[in-house]
């Protein structure tokens, strides 16, 4: 094989893996996509999956119970940037998503999971650490749920389903 058809194959498998990555770095820019709806990891070329028990990043409420139809505040707290995020309220009982956001952070968008506004996540990839949500509970009883978020780093390093303790419905008298 002459040095001019190896250049040329290594410049196609060069332009093939740079439009490859280029692909999934602009798909992962925008947010997440509705297939990390139920699991909630990305789909991203060759990302690596950290524990849960990250030492870094806190998903909270200053509220330990709400009502039906309350108003909560979410924060996201980190003392390392990220560039990526997925963000839920679920059910304690099934796990199953809860709720809309009517409050999101620049930086962030609504999705659909499965109700309009049920899932926030990442608009663009500048870097993040602090953010603020507001959840508004459905108005029938739901019972008790828990905020969950998945965190980006970068395009190949992530932390799935990070949870906050359980804020407890509360039933009024």
């Amino acid at each position: 094989m002459g040095d001019g058809r190896r250049l040329t194959i290594a410049i196609v498998v060069w332009a093939c893996t740079t439009l490859c990555l280029v692909s999934y770095a602009a798909a992962f820019s925008h947010g997440a996509s509705l297939s990390a709806c139920t699991d909630m990891m990305p789909r991203h070329l060759r990302a690596q999956l950290h524990s849960p028990n990250n030492n870094y990043v806190t998903v909270h409420t200053n509220m330990s119970s709400y009502f039906p139809g309350d108003k909560v505040p979410v924060t996201v707290r980190s003392t390392q940037d990220f560039m990526g995020f997925l963000l839920q309220a679920r059910k304690v009982s099934n796990d199953k998503i809860a709720g809309t956001f009517i409050f999101i952070p620049p930086g962030s968008k609504l999705l659909t999971c499965f109700e309009d506004g049920d899932t926030v996540t990442h608009s663009d990839k500048s870097l993040k650490r602090n953010l603020s949500f507001v959840w508004k509970a459905p108005d029938q009883p739901i019972g008790d749920i828990k905020f969950f978020i998945s965190v980006v780093q970068s395009y190949f390093v992530y932390w799935a389903k990070i949870e906050s303790a359980i804020v407890a419905q509360r039933v009024q008298n």
